[in-house]
């Protein structure tokens, strides 16, 4: 059980499917929590609870349910142990299979002409699953929300008791026996279920390997007695602060500063970037990467939940929440379901018994197929588990995205637009030239562009507090920043302002790229200059092989923004574009088609929530990532976007399919079994793979060529 200010996490046991998670959400929510969800594949449920002391009861709920809250230690204990449902499946089967194959290889007279010998055999199993199914079918009922093991309870236990009452009307006659199909039913719907649950975990293995990333030791420094000790801790123990040491091939523990030495950091497991990143004294590290050659110290910056990776892992977790619009059709069938097929069962048995005049014991084998081949679960599992495959595919290639609903929307953008400064570009300028007018001298126009675009987190504006760092610091009184058009502030009792040509309203040429202002007049300007990021054209080519229109939206000069649209093959262009134009522009092309936009500022925050899906960069701003659905965490290579496409296009495929699956199953095989050309064993071993054909497709999207 873990809490993060009034959000509460517990961890739940005995989920087995959808329908199991939405009992539980409607459950605490009739509690009267908010922000509920509850994940049947990771066995999570979280909630926000304002008073705690409320706590143990909502536990005892879920308990009074059927199902068990567990603490983090015991799940990690349990973890790669036999499941309870593998051990019931291996309990069940010595009884069954000679059930079974009592008339193939056991003497005539042992089984088929032994009808206690075929109660005793029978018995054991059928506690079992009126135990376990029983149980979870209750349970469902109470929730309003029915599961299929409400089908295989009634099933079982109508085999079950038809036998009985041919063992005590008919003397044991063995055409009124189906015990065999009692304990069949039950062992072969344990033994889907025990493949089904191997399957679902392979759907969240991308988020199990971020969590198993996120464990690791540290190697404390300490001072004890004037000697310096080095100390093996927890990653949970480590405090803001902490002075680490780590080696060659060790996992970085924490996020953190280097105070020491040097290191080549594999940080592919975060951001999906292959090549090794050099760091050095001052250079910032991030918790999980691994330093593949050379040795240094780091001081702790962010611990726990504050780390990169925690945050990453938060992400991830919080998008499989959210579902995609497709997914509601199936909940709502899922949610009617078992009803009726229970009117289907009960309408099969009345017909072909008082209509079609067949025996009692075909008429009720009939309606007990009908229950057991109808498979509600594969609709519940259709669009969950194809949402965790895609989003952890994407998570493990440095691509966060924001949930299944987001999948969904890129999936179906006809056109993406850039912004130019950060995202297309390198955002890493450099300052070709200062120009000065009005008797101003180099060193004083250098130091008022300082002062102001400290101010600022424009990303042209870190690079020249980069590129002038040497200048002194002065005082800036009422600083202002208009988004997309300049900086202003007081120093030294004049009025400066810094921004573009069209900010400051000049009549000169167009020909430089910021310009100074003092008291309205101007005393310097600036050219700057940025390099195109890695992999941008390539990306462009496949985003048009895609069939996506491509579109740069920017403040910059018209002039920039079209030889750069050229270079890289962009079709259209916005050019000096202020924050609420921008919005105009994204506006009128939402309205065409679904739109996605790329951006990375402070003054694309706006742009990136109007947009159908916003797509920020990890070295964005923190308003900007915070309006984008989509994070690219390779940061200076825009391949990410494209492969955040195709990643989303294939799981809007694989949704699809799955759900074609689940609704064809049962629409063909409910009908065929009540028509009698199923028996209840064989609807049961199809319903029992039914959900596995499911999960099977869904994890094929882990390593599916994307095209």
């Amino acid at each position: 059980m873990a809490s993060r200010s009034n959000h509460i996490t517990l961890l739940v046991e005995g989920m087995d499917c959808a329908n199991c998670a939405l009992g539980i959400t409607k459950d605490l929510k009739k509690k009267g929590l908010q922000d509920v969800h509850v994940d049947f594949a990771t066995g999570e449920a979280t909630f926000v609870l304002d008073d705690k002391s409320k706590l143990p009861s909502i536990i005892d709920g879920i308990h009074n349910i059927g199902y068990k809250v567990v603490d983090s230690k015991t799940r990690e204990e349990n973890e790669g142990k036999i499941s309870p449902v593998e051990k019931l499946f291996y309990f069940t089967l010595p009884f069954t299979i000679p059930l079974f194959f009592g008339h193939m290889f056991f003497p005539h007279d042992f089984i088929i002409n032994q009808p206690f010998v075929q109660l005793l055999l029978c018995l054991p199993v059928f506690i079992t699953g009126i135990l376990h199914f029983g149980r979870s079918a209750w349970s469902s009922l109470r929730t309003g929300v029915p599961n299929m093991d409400v089908l295989i309870f009634i099933g079982s236990t109508s085999a079950f008791v038809y036998s009985l009452a041919g063992l005590w009307l008919y003397n044991g006659d063995h055409r009124y026996l189906f015990f065999e199909t009692s304990a069949t039913i039950i062992t072969l719907v344990l033994l889907g279920n025990v493949f089904e649950h191997r399957s679902v975990r392979q759907t969240t293995s991308a988020l199990k390997d971020l969590i198993r990333i996120q464990k690791s030791t540290a190697r404390l420094v300490s001072l004890q007695m004037g000697r310096e000790i080095i100390t093996e801790i927890e990653y949970k123990s480590i405090h803001t602060g902490a002075i680490l040491q780590v080696n060659t091939g060790d996992k970085i523990p924490v996020d953190g500063e280097l105070i020491y030495g040097s290191a080549e950091v594999d940080e592919s497991m975060i951001t999906g970037e292959s090549i090794p990143s050099g760091k050095k004294t001052g250079d910032k590290v991030i918790g999980g990467t691994i330093a593949v050659s050379g040795s240094f110290r780091m001081r702790a910056e962010a611990v726990g939940d504050e780390t990169v990776l925690a945050k990453i892992i938060e992400l991830v977790k919080k998008a499989q929440h959210e579902k995609p619009a497709i997914q509601k059709l199936g909940d709502r069938i899922s949610a009617i379901f078992v009803p009726v097929v229970l009117g289907i069962s009960i309408l099969t048995f009345l017909i072909s018994y008082f209509f079609v005049h067949i025996e009692l014991k075909d008429a009720v084998m009939h309606s007990i197929a009908v229950m057991v081949i109808s498979c509600p679960c594969a609709m519940g599992l259709a669009t969950p588990t194809a949402v965790m495959v895609g989003i952890g595919r994407a998570a493990k290639k440095g691509i966060i995205i924001k949930g299944g609903s987001t999948l969904e929307e890129f999936a179906k953008v006809h056109t993406i637009v850039f912004d130019k400064t950060g995202t297309l570009t390198t955002g890493d300028f450099k300052i070709k030239k200062i120009a000065v007018f009005n008797n101003t001298s180099k060193e004083e126009a250098e130091q008022i562009i300082y002062n102001l675009e400290l101010h600022s987190s424009h990303p042209i504006a870190r690079s020249v507090v980069k590129e002038l760092s040497h200048c002194p610091t002065k005082e800036v009184q009422n600083i202002h920043e208009e988004k997309g058009s300049g900086i202003s502030g007081i120093i030294d009792g004049s009025n400066y302002f810094l921004g573009s040509h069209k900010a400051a309203s000049l009549t000169t040429a167009d020909s430089h790229n910021l310009y100074l202002l003092k008291n309205k007049i101007l005393i310097a300007a600036l050219d700057i200059e940025d390099a195109i990021k890695l992999n941008v054209k390539e990306t462009i080519q496949d985003l048009h092989t895609s069939g996506i229109t491509t579109v740069l939206l920017s403040g910059d000069k018209q002039s920039k923004c079209e030889a750069l649209a050229k270079e890289i093959n962009i079709d259209n262009v916005y050019s000096e574009q202020r924050p609420e134009e921008k919005l105009d522009v994204i506006e009128k092309l939402n309205n065409l088609s679904p739109v996605a936009m790329v951006g990375d500022g402070v003054n694309d925050a706006p742009a990136l929530s109007k947009a159908s899906v916003g797509i920020s960069l990890s070295n964005a701003s923190q308003v900007a990532i915070q309006s984008a659905q989509i994070i690219l965490l390779k940061k200076d290579d825009l391949s990410q976007l494209s492969e955040a496409y195709l990643i989303s296009k294939h799981t809007l495929i694989t949704i699809r399919q799955n759900l074609f699956w689940a609704f064809f199953y049962n629409i063909i095989a409910i009908p065929i079994a009540a028509m009698g050309f199923l028996s209840p064993v064989f609807g049961a071993l199809i319903m029992a793979f039914s959900d596995v054909i499911v999960i099977g497709n869904s994890i094929r999207l882990k390593t599916k060529k994307l095209k």
